[in-house]
């Protein structure tokens, strides 16, 4: 699998206190939405997997500075991994770190039917504000969109709205961008005005309601192509819908 053809999920979520077991509940999840996933090998200095028998011992002993190291399925032709960084106050909004997962995937069947499971495992196993899942690469598409000067355009290159740097959002509770699938905490959902029954029905066809009270909302039938005509007017909707995402506009109360 090349990575061109992955598929990457992002949360972020309250920095990691001392020896915290959310590492574990994140990989507890994706297990349980992905049953024949096994996240039991760490990655030698050579990128060689290596078993880990006690795994969530040694993923606990291992968190170091608010991050963990790469964990993964084993597997190199079908390679899955996961891990942990903080991200720095310098770069979040109210200059507070946060701790951000990263999970890629193979983009094949079997993990498009459950991604919006393992973004909820990964995002509410990590408390997370807010989240998204995406084709790998959607990166550059968003950085596009960023903000850089008050100088700078005033829409992406695809006529997509700009957006403030993550630096600049007024609360962690606020997605800096939309993407093809998207955890809202119930934080964050308040904070957007997610869902309005006489707004939202086409959102709300796509959405579900996690265990914490967030929201899973979906926005296209296949990950986001902005080389589609229906999945740009997809996005470009979402963003009209919600102004505060990317700090457009003050949060709700």
């Amino acid at each position: 699998m090349t990575r061109r053809n992955a598929l990457t999920f992002i949360v972020y979520a309250p920095a990691l206190v001392g020896k915290d077991d959310r590492p574990v509940d994140i990989l507890h999840g994706m297990e349980k939405a992905l049953p024949a996933l096994q996240l039991r090998w760490r990655l030698s200095e050579s990128g060689r997997p290596i078993p880990l028998p006690q795994r969530d011992e040694w993923l606990i002993d291992s968190i170091e500075g608010g991050e963990f190291p790469i964990v993964c399925n084993g597997d190199e032709s079908h390679p899955v991994t996961v891990f942990g960084r903080e991200r720095s106050g310098r770069f979040s909004p109210g200059g507070q770190p946060q701790f951000e997962v990263h999970a890629e995937l193979p983009r094949e069947e079997s993990v498009l039917a459950a991604a919006a499971a393992v973004l909820e495992a990964v995002a509410e196993g990590a408390h997370a504000f807010w989240g998204h899942a995406a084709r790998y690469g959607y990166g550059s598409e968003v950085a596009q969109q960023l903000r850089r000067s008050p100088q700078g355009p005033q829409c992406s290159p695809r006529g997509l709205p700009m957006l403030s740097m993550p630096e600049k959002l007024p609360a962690p509770e606020i997605p800096n961008f939309l993407a093809w699938l998207n955890y809202w905490s119930a934080a964050t959902a308040q904070a957007i005005g997610f869902p309005d029954p006489a707004r939202d029905t086409d959102l709300l066809s796509r959405a579900r309601r996690t265990a914490s009270g967030g929201w899973i909302v979906q926005l296209t039938d296949s990950p986001l192509d902005l080389d589609k005509p229906d999945h740009l007017a997809a996005l470009l909707r979402a963003y009209e819908r919600f102004p505060e995402i990317g700090g457009r506009t003050t949060p709700r109360e």
